[in-house]
């Protein structure tokens, strides 16, 4: 999967950092502050984007 320019949430123009794998909805790339909460939910699994090493803040 290619990360996109942004992070998929709503109104965050944050670069995407981190596919979120989501048991009860499609996969999506999200920025790495977005990736620290929705990963919290239980069956989320976070896998960093190797190629996005540089937008981990």
């Amino acid at each position: 999967m290619a990360p996109p320019d942004e992070c998929t949430e709503d109104d965050c123009e944050r670069p995407g950092a981190v596919v979120l794998h989501i048991p009860w909805a499609d996969n999506r790339v999200v920025c790495s502050a977005h990736a620290r909460v929705l990963a919290r939910q239980d069956g989320v699994v976070a896998d960093p984007l190797d190629e996005a090493a540089e937008n981990w803040r």
